[in-house]
């Protein structure tokens, strides 16, 4: 059981956490014909999209109700009013996600409201979802705006169905990369059933050519397969903060539901497979138990590095908990934890203290570490203290194909456990010739 700080500091040094206006934006860009609009200043959402760029290197489809001095004191419904209408012509969304943040929500905006009426001067649009979230940025981070984004889209758009045998809803974390999501559908697939992502990164941000330019999201999950959630016979919570929108399928439409916070590592892959197996009535396919041997003579390769090596961490709570288990799983010691928002995980960490902080704190924990995993934002922290830095989370602007990158399943611990076992590598060896310097 780990005990949980919070510095009691009276700002912040160097931010970890991204805004949960960041995080909604991103699951909203998960589905199909999608528009994100953020209520708020043009700047709050330049901000976000700037992040978004460089950290996929896509085109990014962002708009703003772009909210001034004035129309923040008398007001904000006209903006949203006529944001949407000029989306509506000039976009063409199939589903627009209406995101609050830290401007709109200190004014106290009626958001609930100001829609209510939209709908009311607005009969002819009746037809096109709007998905509104709160998600101010003075509190929270980005995993949370994801995940209040998440239980919106499923309040809303599902519809009541027939369970249609072998079909089941997977409702993805911020923890997960397209390339991760797209590894998860293949596995579920295998097995025989028919997987409905929510939201679908791999659809949209995974990095394809499309034929022509759109000006909203080319792929996703579609309003189609949103409305059929409601018939699925089972729902895959992957990742702690999935649990709220699992459980509000429950309320809504029966759906019993199973929350897995690791995809890493051999025995969460393991117990990945054998639910799969038991839920389909189907075996293990050989290609996965192929992979498993794979992995274990990877860990046998690999194990050598990771024993007794000291690893602090800087991530988001999800992606914490499940690159903390998978680090012990290999003989790694945990030096440091800072995460950027409360979860249930944090307490039931295998390790001494997490810390809810910022980079200050978390490059004075990381002092004497082998090796820092966070954000680009890590290495000017790994450079000072000279010390390795293995790249995750968001944003990743110094490295290419974040979009792909896979760490779940048997060949994505593979990947991974090949990644950061060179490091600790190179900086073996690294050693070695500066001893060797010396020495001459």
């Amino acid at each position: 059981m780990a005990k949980v700080v919070t510095p009691n500091k009276p700002v912040i040094v160097n931010p970890l956490k991204q805004s949960q206006t960041l995080g909604a934006a991103l699951a909203f860009l998960g589905l199909k014909g999608m528009m994100p609009l953020l209520h708020g200043s043009q700047g709050c959402t330049a901000f976000a999209k700037v992040i978004l760029v460089r950290h996929f290197r896509e085109a990014i489809p962002l708009s703003t109700t772009a909210m001034t001095e004035v129309s923040t004191i008398l007001g904000g419904e006209e903006n949203v009013e006529q944001a949407i209408l000029t989306l509506v012509q000039k976009s063409q969304p199939e589903i627009i996600g209406l995101c609050t943040t830290g401007l709109t929500e200190t004014r106290g905006d009626d958001m609930d409201g100001i829609l209510k009426d939209f709908r009311k001067r607005h009969p002819e649009l009746d037809e096109l979802p709007i998905v509104l979230v709160s998600s101010p940025d003075f509190k929270g981070a980005l995993q949370d705006g994801f995940a209040a984004a998440v239980e919106s889209i499923v309040k809303e758009v599902p519809q009541p169905g027939e369970p249609k045998a072998q079909q089941v809803t997977i409702l993805m974390s911020s923890a997960f990369t397209p390339g991760d999501v797209q590894q998860i559908k293949e596995i579920v697939s295998t097995f025989g059933l028919i997987p409905i992502v929510v939201p679908d990164l791999s659809a949209s941000l995974d990095g394809h050519l499309d034929d022509s330019y759109s000006p909203i999201t080319g792929g996703g999950t579609t309003l189609v397969q949103l409305h059929k959630v409601g018939s699925s016979v089972y729902t895959l919570a992957l990742g702690e903060s999935m649990r709220g929108a699992a459980k509000i399928l429950e309320q809504k439409f029966g759906t019993p539901y199973d929350v897995f916070t690791e995809l890493t590592g051999l025995e969460a892959v393991d117990k990945f497979m054998q639910f799969l197996a038991n839920l389909s009535g189907t075996a293990v396919p050989e290609k996965y138990r192929r992979q498993r041997r794979q992995l274990q003579d990877a860990m046998l390769d690999t194990h050598f590095y990771f024993g007794r090596k000291k690893v602090s961490l800087a991530l988001e709570p999800d992606l914490l908990w499940s690159t903390v288990y998978f680090l012990q799983s290999m003989g790694a010691e945990i030096q440091a934890a800072v995460t950027t928002t409360r979860s249930p995980l944090l307490e039931k960490l295998p390790i001494d203290s997490v810390t809810i902080g910022d980079f200050e704190d978390f490059e004075n924990l990381a002092v004497g570490s082998d090796l820092l995993i966070g954000n680009s934002h890590t290495q000017a922290i790994a450079k000072r203290l000279g010390i390795p830095l293995y790249r995750q989370g968001i944003p990743i602007f110094d490295r290419l194909g974040n979009g792909q990158f896979t760490k779940v399943g048997y060949r994505g611990t593979m990947e991974l456990l090949f990644d950061i076992g060179n490091l600790f590598l190179h900086a073996e060896e690294t050693k070695v010739r500066d001893r060797d310097v010396q020495g001459d």
